[in-house]
């Protein structure tokens, strides 16, 4: 359904301005969206990268934010978010398109457009859409558009848990040993909170730099998490929760809720007292929580996909999410819409090889 623009008092002047296309056929424009439009933005967002306070934490962060819409009429049907990622030392681009629907060619055609001014080798597509949904509507874009498979920032998978059933319902779904867990933890008297103070972040930030470090994975910075938490939380997108056992916080996870979804973006937690199984009570608690809240899904932001090998360094965890019930899903993919085809090559080879083994390196070194 689309979102009338008068009734959310939409400066269609504005919209005028920045128009980058009308058709008359179907009488549609995409045009660039001002701060007017947030509430209607957000409502279309179909993941928190999506959210308009997710493009100004990206703006905090140094990086330009493009947004655009599509609309049929004066209706709001189609939206877009891009951040665009300066090269280092060189007068260049990289678009990034996270997590949005799968576009209308009217919308890749204005996003193109932004690219040039943009001076973008690419622009990176990754539709929060699933395969089995959205996989043909996205072939329908590849022959008309210079559209090819890259390397994905998300997996391409991730854990699904329906939230609708009752709550004797989910516990029966879980795994016997994570609903053991569970209630072994509530026996043990681990404490979970919601907890959106600077005390808890602290506890929040000191497990995941200790997470990272012991894990070896590359992590953003402090300030990156604070600036997200400090803008996200407010409205009402993030909140933080923290899991203790003898008034020490063992666990502390930052979940996002949208639209009905609830994710599980960051968590962090200690080897100390792992007997008390902290984590399963704070997740059966984020899930009793989130449903009280009106989620009706939850996206547990990623995994190594449907049969990971005990190898893979996201195996445990893999497992521990799957204990609750969710189940594998797949999403279209990763693609990039490239606008300079002469060093998109030379792009991809830094990036894929030289970049990533930097941040390997990195992670192993230093955090």
């Amino acid at each position: 359904m689309g979102i009338n623009v008068k009734a959310i008092g939409l400066n269609l002047l504005e919209i005028n301005k920045f128009s980058l296309k009308i058709s008359a056929r179907i009488n549609t424009m995409i045009a660039a969206i001002g701060p007017s439009a947030q509430t209607a933005f957000d409502r279309l967002a179909c993941h928190p990268l999506q959210t308009w306070a997710w493009g100004e934490f990206r703006r905090q962060t140094g990086l330009a934010v493009s947004r655009f819409g599509r609309f049929e009429g004066k209706k709001l049907v189609e939206t877009a978010q891009i951040s665009w990622h300066r090269l280092p030392h060189l007068p260049l681009t990289v678009g990034y398109w996270p997590k949005g629907v799968i576009p209308s060619a009217e919308m890749v055609e204005a996003v193109l457009q932004e690219a040039n001014r943009q001076r973008a080798v690419l622009v990176k597509l990754e539709p929060n859409i699933l395969a089995k949904a959205g996989s043909k509507t996205l072939q329908k874009l590849t022959p008309a558009f210079p559209l090819r498979p890259g390397r994905p920032q998300f997996t391409r998978y991730s854990l699904w848990l329906d939230l609708t059933p009752d709550e004797e319902t989910l516990l029966k779904n879980m795994h016997p040993k994570t609903r053991y867990n569970t209630r072994l933890a509530e026996r043990k008297g681990v404490k979970v909170e919601l907890d959106n103070s600077l005390v808890a972040f602290e506890a929040y930030w000191r497990l995941t730099a200790q997470t990272a470090q012991r894990q070896g994975f590359y992590a953003h910075s402090r300030a990156y998490h604070q600036s997200m938490f400090d803008l996200l939380q407010p409205v009402g997108l993030a909140h933080l929760f923290t899991a203790s056992f003898n008034q020490k916080i063992l666990a502390a996870w930052i979940v996002f809720t949208l639209n009905g979804v609830l994710y599980y973006p960051y968590g962090a937690s200690t080897r100390e007292d792992r007997q008390v199984f902290a984590s399963n009570l704070l997740m059966w608690t984020v899930i009793k929580w989130a449903k009280k809240h009106g989620c009706r899904l939850f996206d547990m932001w990623g995994s190594p996909g449907p049969d990971p090998q005990p190898t893979d360094d996201w195996y445990g965890f893999h497992r521990f999410k799957l204990g609750y019930g969710a189940r594998v899903v797949e999403f279209v993919g990763t693609y990039d819409l490239i606008t300079n085809p002469i060093l998109y090559p030379v792009y991809r080879f830094g990036n894929d090889f030289l970049r990533w083994q930097l941040l390997r390196l990195k992670a192993k070194i230093h955090f």
